[in-house]
């Protein structure tokens, strides 16, 4: 009983917990619900004002927006009603230029037949001009431009050769500053003697006794000299002189000294000759190698073959014109050497181009054909570089192919010209002036022309009223042409012409 009355209490006090909770729910459910409605009318109400803020806005952008697209579609507008404008300026000027060109094209035909019509009128007065041109000169037209042409030709070719010799003469007077500049620096640079030889060899001895035992019994020393040096034995009234003569120097070389010393030591007889001679060919080779590398070391042209040191001491005792070829050859190889350093040029194929442009001399009893060609020939065999055989090769040619070449040949005239360098027998001397002034007179307006200076200038006299001073330039050219030509000479002949003209009157 208790029991069922517990439960029914619990049940009863369960019931009413349950529809307080569900009251108290349901209240705080419509208190939510109402909250929940309060805060959804501020919501929207918010919303609402924000809606109409936002139309607003975008009524005001459109407003924006449409305003500035009819302002540009009115500068647009604006724009295509001035560039029409200025399309029917354009049109307008194109149409009144139309216009005025056509009035120019009609005016140029007006004016096309007024000059045809001129045209005609002129060719009917030049015609009528020539006739009697023609009857008053007695000259045809043809004729008459003949005439004109001849002395316009002749107009023309003075007005040529003076302004040639104008020309000329600033070029020649420029480029021979320069050349005075680099001469003079080499020269002055350069200090070297001169020896002079002749063919013939004098061997003094210490009586005329000793000339009978060089002889020998019947000549046979002589006999002995002559076949073991291959030279000429000249025992003549000469005192205490025994002459040796031979063109090759090195023989000569040889026979001098044997015959010295065979003097020095009396005893004399073929034998003792062969012998002597041998040692004494011995001691001229180591000689001529010496002097060949000494030559080679003072020049500076280290590194040169053998076979060229050999030739180049044999020009020791060579000799041109009285002059030794090797202190030529040294001198020649200075003087480019120093030229080349002043105007920069290779030094070194100015130097043993100078060194070796007579090489070819030490050959020219044994080849056949000019010494420069013999030279160049023997540098290329001999390994030497181009640049050195061509300089060795056109050291005489009118044209060079090089600086260097020219620079070899101007030394060599250099040291040919200097004076007591050369010297000539009279007679090809004599000769050498008498061809000079053949030349010369050989030309028409020469009066008088004289060969001074060794030779080395020429100067004529011509008539001053057949040759004027363009014709005095033009013949001076000429003549120097033609010595150039027809005559072989050393170094370089000065042509110089003069005209003068002379009034003369006797006072009484």
């Amino acid at each position: 009983m208790d029991v069922t009355l517990v439960v029914l209490t619990v049940l009863v006090a369960l019931g009413i917990g349950a529809g307080c909770g569900y009251f108290l729910r349901t209240i705080l459910t419509q208190k939510g619900v109402t909250q929940a409605r309060q805060s959804a009318s501020i919501i929207i109400q918010e919303a609402e004002q924000q809606k109409k803020r936002l139309a607003l806005e975008a009524k005001e952008e459109s407003l924006k927006f449409r305003s500035s697209a009819e302002e540009e579609i009115r500068d647009r507008r604006n724009e295509v009603r001035r560039r029409e404008q200025h399309v029917n300026n354009r049109e307008e000027q194109a149409e009144r230029r139309k216009e005025s060109l056509e009035q120019r094209e009609r005016n140029l035909n007006k004016n096309e037949r007024g000059l045809e019509v001129l045209k005609e009128n002129l060719e009917e007065l030049r015609n009528q001009e020539e006739k009697r041109l023609e009857a008053v000169s007695g000259l045809t037209v043809g004729e008459a431009k003949e005439q004109l042409l001849e002395k316009a030709e002749q107009d023309i070719q003075q007005d040529l050769a003076r302004r040639f010799r104008q020309i000329e003469e600033l070029a020649n007077e420029e480029a021979e500053q320069n050349a005075r500049k680099v001469i003079t620096l080499a020269i002055h640079r350069l200090a070297s003697e001169v020896v002079s030889e002749n063919t013939t060899a004098i061997v003094p001895i210490p009586s005329d006794d000793m000339k009978g035992r060089i002889i020998g019994r019947e000549g046979r020393n002589i006999r002995a000299i002559e076949a073991a040096t291959g030279v000429d034995v000249v025992i003549d009234d000469t005192p205490e002189a025994v002459t040796v003569s031979c063109f090759d120097p090195v023989r000569r070389e040889i026979a001098k000294l044997a015959i010295a010393k065979l003097v020095h030591d009396g005893r004399i007889h073929p034998a003792r000759i062969e012998d002597v001679v041998k040692k004494t060919r011995e001691e001229v080779d180591q000689t001529i190698w010496k002097e060949g590398e000494q030559a080679a070391f003072e020049v500076g042209a280290q590194g040169m073959p053998i076979e060229l040191i050999k030739l180049l001491g044999r020009l020791k005792y060579r000799y041109s014109y009285g002059e030794n070829v090797l202190m030529h050859s040294k001198e020649v190889g200075h003087l480019a050497g120093m030229m080349a350093t002043e105007i920069g040029a290779d030094v070194k194929v100015a130097k043993w181009g100078g060194l070796l442009h007579d090489i070819g001399k030490a050959l020219t009893h044994e080849v056949e054909g000019p010494h420069a060609e013999i030279g160049a020939d023997i540098a290329r065999k001999c390994g030497i570089p181009k640049p050195i055989e061509i300089a060795i090769r056109e050291h005489h040619d009118d044209v060079k192919s090089s600086n260097e070449a020219f620079l070899v040949a101007a030394a060599d005239a250099i040291s040919a010209a200097r004076p007591g360098a050369r010297r000539d027998t009279l007679e090809h001397y004599v000769k050498r002036l008498e061809a000079l002034e053949e030349v010369a007179n050989s030309f028409s307006g020469v009066e008088k022309s004289y060969a001074i200076q060794a030779g080395r200038e020429v100067r004529i006299l011509v008539q001053p009223d057949s040759v004027d001073d363009t014709d005095a330039a033009i013949l001076a050219r000429n003549v120097a042409k033609k010595i150039e030509d027809n005559l072989v000479y050393p170094g370089q002949i000065k042509v110089i012409v003069i005209r003068e003209t002379r009034n003369e009157e006797i006072a009484r």
